[in-house]
């Protein structure tokens, strides 16, 4: 009865924290609304119609038409004749630009015949005459103006939040004046600056919106704003002023949820009057829409833009469509991650925008949602935290299965059948660990005993420091602490490609020959095994029994282990086995030491900056050609041994750059010619990091000769060459940037 109440009462907690993270109000769980996006994403895609949308043409600035064309931004008459065919040829219902015509377009010189006509040629009547007949002509801006006036043409323009404010063209009419919805405490996305079109290009559009999407955490566009504000007053998207530009520019309706005198502050929906009855744009908070994608990108027929300059297609194709003017160009930037695709066009979400809005078919999540989810969420939750305390293991997992699959369900049936948005990771979440809550508590809780020393570090350290431990149990301790300490990685080199010519019995005779005798190196110069990871040893020194001598015993430890390595060789050779490597990368710093992890495992483990250092440093060893590389922590904390300083390198996951080495052996055992060779790469540095590329040449030739199997001269040759035809800054430090781990 105990346990029971003890496991109702944790899971009673656990279902008030998916409770108030679900509504939002005092905190938000970041890896609740990650997964939320995710499985959003697996909704859509599951239930994309995956059909081609014929209504709707995206006429696409595509690489053919920059080849044809020229690079983007095309003159404006180009762009006139465009809107002349599209309207006058093809006969389009709509045009919509994704794209926005800020800057004056001087393309076509009327600024310098302007100047000779005032200066040079100020005199010259005849010059001047047919100035003044072609001025009409040149005058690109307006010629475009002057073929979009009276016609359903929508330009876009964009807006923008910077620390400085940014202005520039103009923008259109608001849909709603300032002051509109102040007596309702909507969230509004607000914007401080826009770049829109120029007056007279505004002045002649019959309509324009903004094409500014919202980014997710991830990066990915799910929703669109369908009204943002600036300055106080309320401009639409670009995809509604197609459709209002299509419908005959009705007047966008609002609608509170609740009506009447005691509405909720929340907008639900925005209303387009049109012929057969209102469409209908649910909004959500932010008074955003779901982008409702048909399916990935294709969805609508693409046409190239020069292909319509050059009269290149069937009438029928554009005849009464929507048409939008974009990009799928990538070097035009104008590609977005999507659930969809990780590049998407642009122009093409606006498409799909367009598609929902006319078919009425966009996914909402109304304020009452919340109350559904909520709802959910407490009958879910309490029914599990009564029963599972009740369960045997495996009635447990089939009731907690049962509730999994029902709200998956659930969330599908509304999403497919009401439109409804449904979040579940909230439900999907609570009911893992509730049932995980279930399934620990007696392993963690009820069963816990006292543990040994020797039962806990028996897996990692030799036997040796486990009787000692035993010995003085005060200086052990499992809980998290800081120290200085040495870490090493071991891995095999091009280990994939040997499993890949061994069947799994010979793999693992393979691994346990080389694992064994590697793992009591370590264990030999008192070393700590943290885990094994395929073909990778991670070990440390400096805990659990503190060692004043971690690094050295560490770098001993990574010599002998290559040595030892080398003298298994020719039995693997009479195995039939090919030759095994490893490269080793070595750390000293201060990391976290202890039992971490979950409460289904834990592990004494360390963690910390300076272990993903020795990870990358064992990482890049192959680069260089050599078994070990140290930090420069380790180098010097260990001043009697010769090193290589290999490199000054920036590695994955580091800002700071960090100088590497390569332990050769104690000083009183390295021979003078090595030393001289080794003086001798460190002068070629020098004048490599001053970009004496010659003179590094000359003694990198000179150590070539000493060491001509040596992989590391070779690296810095192909360096120079490289820096020969593409010179470094100016300010270069000669620190080399790895862009892998």
């Amino acid at each position: 009865m105990k346990k029971n109440a003890i496991l109702i009462g944790l899971g009673l907690l656990i279902v008030l924290v998916f409770v108030g993270n679900a509504t939002g109000r005092f905190y938000r769980l970041n890896f609740i609304d990650q997964l939320s996006a995710v499985l959003y994403d697996y909704s859509l895609q599951l239930t994309m119609p995956e059909t081609l949308d014929e209504r709707i043409v995206i006429l696409d600035i595509d690489e053919k038409s920059l080849q044809e064309e020229g690079r983007w931004p095309w003159s404006r008459d180009r762009l006139a004749l465009l809107v002349d065919k599209l309207f006058d040829n093809y006969g389009i219902a709509v045009a919509g630009f994704d794209v926005v015509f800020a800057e004056k377009d001087e393309s076509s010189g009327l600024k310098v015949l302007q100047r000779l006509g005032q200066n040079q040629l100020k005199s010259n009547a005849e010059y001047q005459s047919i100035l003044t007949r072609i001025q009409p002509q040149l005058e690109y801006d307006t010629l475009f103006a002057d073929k979009i006036k009276n016609r359903k043409v929508v330009l876009g323009y964009y807006l923008s939040n910077q620390q400085e404010k940014s202005i520039s063209g103009m923008l259109p009419e608001p849909i709603f004046q300032a002051g509109s919805f102040k007596d309702r405490p909507i969230a509004f996305i607000s914007w401080n600056g826009y770049g829109a079109n120029l007056p007279e290009l505004q002045h002649a559009a019959a309509s324009a919106g903004h094409f500014n999407p919202i980014i997710d955490a991830d990066g990915a566009v799910r929703r669109v704003p369908m009204l943002a504000e600036y300055n106080g007053a309320y401009y639409e998207s670009l995809s509604m002023a197609v459709v209002r530009t299509l419908i005959g520019n009705t007047n966008v309706l609002v609608h509170f949820a609740g009506d009447g005198d005691n509405d909720y502050a929340g907008l639900e929906s925005l209303g387009l009057d049109a012929v057969g009855g209102t469409l209908k744009i649910p909004v959500d908070s932010n008074v955003a829409t779901f982008v409702p994608y048909r399916g990935k990108q294709g969805s609508f027929r693409y046409i190239s833009a020069t292909d319509v300059l050059h009269d290149r297609v069937q009438p029928e194709q554009l005849n009464n469509k929507i048409v939008l003017i974009g990009t799928s160009a990538i070097g035009l930037l104008d590609n977005r991650a999507t659930p969809v695709s990780e590049t998407f066009p642009g122009v093409e979400i606006h498409a799909n925008m367009v598609a929902g809005i006319l078919d009425q078919n966009m996914k909402q999540h109304p304020a009452y949602m919340l109350g559904v989810e909520v709802m959910w969420l407490l009958l879910t939750g309490i029914a599990l935290s009564l029963l599972l305390p009740r369960l045997s293991p495996a009635y447990a997992m089939l009731v907690s299965l049962l509730m999994f699959a029902t709200t998956v369900v659930l969330s599908l049936s509304l999403w497919q059948y009401g439109d409804l948005l449904l979040p579940m990771a909230n439900s999907l979440v609570m009911i893992s660990l509730l049932f995980a809550l279930d399934m620990s508590y007696g392993y963690f809780v009820e069963a816990r005993t006292k543990r040994q020393i020797t039962g806990l570090f028996g897996q990692y350290v030799p036997s040796e420091v486990v009787e000692e431990m035993s010995h003085h149990p005060e200086s052990v301790s499992m809980k998290g602490e800081s120290r200085e300490m040495t870490i090493l990685f071991s891995d095999v080199r091009g280990f994939t490609t040997i499993s890949e010519g061994l069947g799994p019995e010979e793999l693992t005779e393979l691994m346990n020959e080389f694992l064994t005798p590697l793992s009591r190196v370590v264990y030999k110069h008192h070393g700590t095994i943290d885990k094994y990871m395929g073909d990778c040893i991670m070990a440390f020194w400096g805990a659990p029994l503190p060692d004043t001598q971690h690094a050295r015993d560490a770098i001993l430890a990574g010599i002998e282990m290559q040595a030892t390595l080398d003298a298994l060789q020719p039995h693997f050779k009479e195995r039939g086995w090919p030759p095994i490597h490893v490269g080793v990368g070595i750390n000293t710093g201060k990391v976290s030491v202890g039992n971490m992890g979950s409460e289904v495992r834990v592990a004494y483990t360390v963690m910390g900056d300076e272990v993903n250092l020795a990870s990358r440093l064992e990482g890049i060893t192959k680069q260089y050609g050599v078994g070990i590389v140290v930090g420069e922590h380790t180098r010097n904390a260990v001043t009697d041994f010769v090193y290589r300083e290999l490199d000054h390198v920036r590695v994955r996951g580091k800002n700071e750059p960090v100088a590497i080495y390569e332990p050769i052996g104690l000083i009183s055992e390295v021979p003078q010619v090595m030393q001289d060779e080794v003086a001798l790469f460190h002068a070629m540095r020098r004048l490599y990091c001053t970009q004496e590329w010659d003179q590094a040449e000359s003694q990198l030739t000179k150590l070539q000769q000493m060491s001509p199997a040596t992989r590391l001269y070779g690296v810095y040759a192909e360096r120079i060459a490289h820096f020969r035809n593409n010179p470094p800054a100016t300010d270069w430090d000669g620190v080399f940037v790895f862009q892998t781990k």
